[in-house]
């Protein structure tokens, strides 16, 4: 599976041009091979039909489903509700049958599922949008201390995307929360962002730069 932009004109133009590299070997390109099945996601209770395509390496032949980056991997909820959500519970403190109501679910277990897996994962979530920022944005100072881990992720993530927007223009928040975590926002398995921002530090040790800080 590989997050791609939102826009399936972009995905196709960019599928034609092999713009796409394989993430199984590494130095293939992708070219359009399909689709995968059909699925019904949820935006505020509104139904999204979706049919993912499919691309195949043209070098190991690996095949891969390219999911735009409105959505997440194995949710069913649109990533901008779920972000929203995050929002509301860990920033404004609304209630979980709040939460739920607004993000449009037929029942408060689905919201309570969120807010617990982004719970266990907010301290790494936090450390890597963090690094992703001031590596984005060198200039950028310590962040500020929001009181709750969750929060503190939270305040992470919309740095991270300022700088982002600074430096490659704007794009919806929670897009770019997908794509940067390649869709394993809410996973139980480590997040592409960790690898990349491992790599950056690397890049940082062999340069003689200065190791970044979560403080």
């Amino acid at each position: 599976m590989k997050m791609v932009d939102a826009d399936p004109a972009v995905v196709e133009a960019r599928l034609a041009a092999g713009a796409y590299s394989c993430a199984s070997c590494g130095s293939g390109r992708l070219r359009p091979w399909g689709f995968a099945r059909r699925r019904v996601l949820r935006r505020y209770g509104e139904p999204v039909r979706l049919r993912p395509r499919r691309s195949r390496c043209g070098s190991c032949l690996a095949t891969h489903v390219l999911l735009p980056t409105f959505a997440l991997l194995r949710r069913r909820d649109l990533a901008e509700v779920i972000g929203e959500a995050l929002l509301a519970r860990f920033v404004r403190h609304d209630s979980r049958a709040g939460v739920a109501k607004a993000a449009g679910v037929p029942h408060p277990d689905t919201a309570r599922g969120w807010c617990r897996r982004f719970r266990s994962n907010a301290a790494g979530l936090r450390a890597s949008f963090t690094t992703l920022a001031h590596e984005l944005d060198p200039n950028l100072g310590p962040l500020e201390d929001r009181g709750s881990p969750e929060a503190d992720a939270l305040e992470a993530i919309g740095t991270a995307a300022v700088a982002a927007a600074r430096r490659f223009g704007p794009a919806p928040v929670w897009q770019f929360v997908a794509g940067a975590t390649g869709g394993l926002l809410l996973a139980n398995t480590n997040c592409p962002l960790r690898h990349e921002v491992a790599r950056c530090e690397r890049a940082r040790r062999k340069e003689g730069r200065p190791m970044m800080s979560t403080a």
